[in-house]
């Protein structure tokens, strides 16, 4: 089926987002030097927050015809980013950078 304008669009702003984080964290070599980077740190939030809206946008329908993404958990963490800020676990975004963004771009790219 052919993807609608708008959740393609919802996925370009997320592969956008994507790219801001790693580039905003290609230089750091752990969630410590990441964190203490307040900017950088910041961007990347704003940036997952960014994520999360687009998540939201997206149609049911290409949610469920690409229900190997975990599009609850992505809304999930732009909820906890927005609401509790300060107890954000630097160590936690860290992770998600290094191990769930790469796969995320690969299945966003493969929908495109």
């Amino acid at each position: 089926m052919p993807i609608k304008q708008k959740d393609k669009n919802c996925l370009q702003n997320i592969l956008e987002s994507i790219n801001k984080i790693d580039n905003y964290t290609q230089l750091f070599h752990n969630a410590d030097e990441l964190y203490n980077d307040n900017k950088s740190f910041d961007a990347v939030l704003m940036n997952f927050v960014i994520i999360g809206e687009m998540v939201v946008k997206l149609s049911d329908e290409f949610k469920q015809d690409n229900s190997s993404v975990d599009w609850s958990n992505i809304k999930g963490f732009r909820n906890i980013i927005a609401h509790q800020y300060f107890g954000i676990d630097a160590e936690e975004v860290w992770g998600i950078v290094l191990n769930e963004l790469p796969n995320l771009k690969r299945e966003l790219e493969k929908a495109l």
